[in-house]
């Protein structure tokens, strides 16, 4: 069925956009500043960052986006979600930054929890940035190449792509070269994160099956992007096939 001219209305699409673009910051505000540890069998202690265990969840959300809304509609996310980041790394900066009161004794603690290394908020921008778009034009083709079959296999393809270059991008512009962090580790780092992120990912499959299923019966849609624009920066919105009522 051709697309219609118009923008169609989803019921669903700004909860599931909430949902992204709140994950997205609650992982980087309360998770990306603390270093956790497990004590494997066999292994020995493990450190970790704690906003592993709950960013991989805004790339499965990703996912569902594009998968039931399609490319146009996860890319206004994405930018939704950068715009946030954007504004979130200026707000910490300049919350931090006023004088505090003469009788206010937590800026020390404020400084600790909200106060920023301007490298390492870039490389998290744009890590981000061009994380989520691989992703989801990684999904958006394999769907068309799968005929809308075998989700699974394009959850998580898309998800070594996207969190591939998510990682590749995120830890050397954000440690290479800052001391404590030799090349090699840097280069550990990159391959543990990405394993995870994408282990999560499988872990989570049957999850992102009963949300997409669901999605797709209320909203009465299932999208292939058959002739969309997949620039960035391309300003249609309107998705490029869809069945359904």
């Amino acid at each position: 069925m051709n697309a219609p001219k118009t923008r169609p209305q989803f019921r669903y699409f700004d909860f599931v956009l909430a949902a992204f673009v709140t994950i997205l910051l609650l992982s980087n505000v309360i998770g990306a500043g603390k270093v956790a540890e497990l004590d494997l069998p066999g292994i020995g202690i493990w450190p970790f960052g704690a906003g592993v265990l709950f960013f991989p969840i805004s790339y499965v959300i990703g996912d569902v986006l594009t998968e039931v809304y399609g490319y146009a509609y996860a890319r206004r996310c994405i930018w939704a979600g950068f715009a946030a980041l954007v504004f979130m790394a200026f707000m910490a900066w300049m919350v931090v930054a006023l004088p505090p009161a003469a009788d206010w004794g937590n800026q020390a603690a404020y400084e600790a929890v909200f106060g920023q290394v301007p490298r390492i908020v870039l490389a998290s921008i744009i890590a981000f940035w061009a994380g989520e778009f691989v992703n989801s034009y990684v999904l958006a083709k394999m769907k068309i190449w799968t005929r809308g079959k075998a989700l699974w296999s394009r959850t998580i393809g898309s998800t070594i792509f996207g969190q591939g270059v998510d990682s590749m991008l995120f830890y050397p512009i954000a440690f290479l070269g800052v001391a404590g962090w030799t090349d090699a580790l840097v280069v550990q780092v990159v391959f543990t994160q990405w394993a995870i992120k994408v282990a999560w990912e499988a872990a989570l499959t049957p999850v992102t099956y009963a949300v997409v299923g669901w999605l797709k019966r209320r909203e009465g849609v299932d999208i292939f992007d058959t002739e969309t624009d997949f620039s960035p920066f391309a300003k249609t919105g309107v998705p490029s096939a869809r069945t359904g009522d």
